[in-house]
C-alpha cells in the first residue's frame, strides 16, 4: 500500500500528467503466479498531453524508477502500472493495445474503478 501512495504522491509532482480521481486502495490474492504476497490495487484517472505511446513509455521508466524488475511472467513485482483507457481510443499494436485486453477479468480492475469518482485526497 506504501508503494501506491508514494506514487500517488511522484504523479502529483510529475508535469506530464495531472491526476483527476484516484479510487479507494484494495487489496486482493494475486493470480498467475500466485506464490506471492496479495496485490494492492488502485485506480488513478489522469489527463495527458502525451500521446498513448509517449505515455506508455512513461509509465515503463516509472516501474522501472519503482524497482520493477521483469523476471518471469506474473513474477513478484514492485509496481505493475497499467494503462487501462486512453480516451475513447481502440488501438491494436505490438507494444499498447486499447482498452486493455484484459481489464473485463480483474477484480483488481473492475472494483477500483467503480470506486474512482471518489476523489480521494491521500496524505503522506
Amino acid at each position: 500500500m506504501h508503494t501506491i501512495k508514494k506514487l500517488y504522491f511522484f504523479l502529483k509532482k510529475e508535469r506530464s500528467v495531472d491526476i483527476l480521481h484516484t479510487s479507494h486502495i484494495l487489496q486482493n490474492p494475486p493470480f498467475g503466479y500466485t506464490d506471492q504476497p496479495d496485490f494492492f490495487n488502485a485506480v488513478i484517472e489522469v489527463a495527458t498531453d502525451l500521446p498513448p505511446l509517449a505515455l506508455l513509455k512513461k509509465v515503463l521508466w516509472i516501474e522501472k524508477k519503482f524497482g520493477r524488475r521483469r523476471s518471469f511472467k506474473n513474477a513478484p513485482r514492485t509496481l505493475d502500472l497499467d494503462i487501462i483507457f486512453f480516451e475513447n481510443l481502440v488501438m491494436y499494436n505490438k507494444k499498447l493495445t486499447l482498452p486493455h485486453p484484459e481489464y473485463k477479468n480483474r477484480a483488481s480492475v473492475l472494483v477500483p474503478m467503480t470506486y474512482k469518482r471518489s476523489k480521494l485526497k491521500w496524505k503522506k
